[in-house]
């Protein structure tokens, strides 16, 4: 996956986390996994780019 393409998935999961914590508690089995997943993608980036 390139920087783009890497960059473009966390924007749009960023963006779905955001609009889920409005409607759920921050604890919600879904929001802890958009989470989680999201962590994953940030150090992906972050390895990326180093």
């Amino acid at each position: 996956m390139d920087r783009q393409e890497l960059l473009g998935k966390i924007e749009i999961l960023r963006s779905m986390m955001t609009n889920a914590a409005i409607h759920e508690p921050l604890i919600s089995p879904n929001i802890q996994h958009m989470s989680h997943h999201l962590d994953q993608l940030l150090n992906q980036y972050e390895r990326l780019i180093r």
